[in-house]
């Protein structure tokens, strides 16, 4: 992976896929409650940014596989960040539903 790689943006389509691909992951939407009920990607949990220390209640084995997405990329970003400084090993930042080009659910 070289220093390009770094600079582009997630895919959210290839990061969905590699979800449902994944045994025992979990689809992380940090929006908030409000942008999730106006749709979302099925299978997603809703855990905002602003309560993304709560997720332990939702998700408590912190070696579970979280693919984490937002609007744009740049609240999942700092969700990812916050998860891994909480111990999660494998959270990762799969971009904005803006860029999703699959069904949603209200």
């Amino acid at each position: 992976m070289g220093l390009m790689d770094f600079l582009k943006p997630a895919d959210i389509n290839a990061g969905v896929e590699e979800f449902r691909a994944t045994p025992g992951a979990r689809l992380i939407d940090v929006r908030t409650a409000g942008e999730y009920a106006g749709g979302h990607i099925p299978g997603a949990v809703n855990v905002p940014l602003q309560q993304i220390g709560a997720i332990a209640s939702e998700v408590p084995d912190k070696s579970t596989p979280l693919f984490v997405y937002c609007m744009s990329g740049a609240r999942s970003q700092q969700a990812v960040g916050a998860l891994k400084q909480m111990g999660y090993t494998d959270a990762r930042n799969i971009g904005g539903i803006g860029s999703w080009r699959g069904d949603v659910e209200r």
